[in-house]
């Protein structure tokens, strides 16, 4: 095993779950939806990592070859939930993006994240002598992220559609896609973002308050206002943990969207760039294994790799990128430290193929020989 890769991953569950903690603790003892108990997120915070370590060790078992054989199978699966979600889904801050299931509910744009990142490795190898072809090589696999993106912007989340639209792109590219596309998406990419833009009314406004947010310090621009409050209190080594007054009903989804302005907060500049710290040695650990895949001829599990390398840096840099207000504010969470049920266990799923990816690298490298 990979021990560094583990606990970097270990050590962002950990301070994600206490910064939930520290972050959800007012709004959870103040509300009678929560009982009142001011360890609410906490409690289900742990339950999920509890449940993303059983299902991880799960996972480890699992051999890779056995997701790229059920990978277009999988990514049809997501479809079909993306499609329920618009049917029977709740409906939480003006966005249908949850099926309810009793005590929890299940976000499906989540779980698609990672089907994205199977498709695609196996479209790759699959289309391997057509990748630099426009109409056989790169123009199915665009009709897969129009169909998914058009689902996904019905409920509404750009985000997430921002992500997997990366990720496709990213293996794409990876596996040998032609330059000219490649040229041709950085040429259309900004005109496309343009009319989605103006194509909603909420998205326009997002962008109006992001770049003067004080002229909307009561609508669009409030959780960007408070956000940067919080980094300026923390200073460089902040407020200490549980000072944080931004938490106290000032900045909606502090324990989700905006965790690291309360880690910034209470542990200012310091704290920040630890968390940026771990996240980018995580990613280049993935990298680092994807890059011995290749070595072993193993090509699915290579871009895989890369592609959840890619998934957790893009996720990152976006959810850091809002809560700075270096990009448009848009609900997106933090890897491994956000709270959320769904985006938890995906994460650690996700984490325990690495691991068994790694694991088959040492096995080889051992002369004991996986598919």
């Amino acid at each position: 095993m990979d021990y560094g890769l583990i606990w970097t991953s270990l050590l962002l569950l950990g301070i994600g779950l206490v910064m939930v903690y520290s972050a959800s603790i007012e709004i959870a003892a103040s509300r009678n939806a929560f009982d009142y108990q001011n360890y609410y997120f906490l409690m289900r915070q742990s339950v999920y990592i509890l449940i993303g370590f059983m299902l991880g060790y799960i996972t480890f078992l699992i051999p890779v070859y056995f997701w790229q054989k059920m990978a277009p199978f999988l990514f049809v699966l997501g479809i079909i939930l993306l499609i329920i979600v618009l049917v029977i889904g709740v409906e939480i801050n003006r966005s249908q993006r949850w099926i309810p299931l009793g005590i929890v509910n299940f976000q499906p744009s989540e779980l698609v994240k990672l089907f994205t990142v199977m498709y695609a490795s196996d479209y790759v190898l699959r289309k391997s002598k057509q990748m630099r072809t426009i109409v056989k090589g790169f123009l199915p696999m665009l009709g897969v992220i129009v169909l998914t993106g058009i689902l996904l912007l019905r409920q509404p989340d750009f985000g997430a559609l921002a992500v997997i639209t990366m990720i496709a792109m990213g293996v794409l590219f990876l596996g040998g896609i032609s330059y000219k596309v490649i040229t041709g998406l950085v040429i259309s990419a900004p005109i496309i973002i343009y009319f989605l833009i103006i194509g909603s009314q909420e998205r326009s406004n997002r962008i109006t308050a992001w770049v003067d947010p004080w002229s909307f310090a009561t609508g669009e621009g409030y959780q960007l206002i408070n956000a940067l409050m919080a980094f300026g209190r923390g200073e460089f080594f902040g407020v200490g943990l549980g000072g944080s007054v931004a938490k106290m009903g000032y900045l909606p989804d502090a324990h989700t969207d905006f965790l690291l302005a309360i880690l910034g907060e209470e542990f200012g500049l310091f704290g920040v760039a630890i968390v940026i710290g771990l996240f980018s040695y995580l990613v280049l650990k993935i990298f680092g294994i994807a890059k011995e895949s290749i070595q072993n001829k193993k090509h699915f599990s290579a871009l895989m790799a890369q592609g959840i390398a890619i998934w957790f840096a893009v996720q990152g840099l976006i959810n850091i990128g809002v809560n700075l207000g270096a990009i448009p504010t848009k609900g997106i969470t933090l890897p491994f430290m956000s709270y959320g049920g769904t985006g938890i266990l995906v994460n650690m799923i996700a984490l325990a193929i690495i691991l068994r990816i790694d694991h088959d690298n040492r096995s080889n490298m051992r002369g004991q020989y996986y598919k």
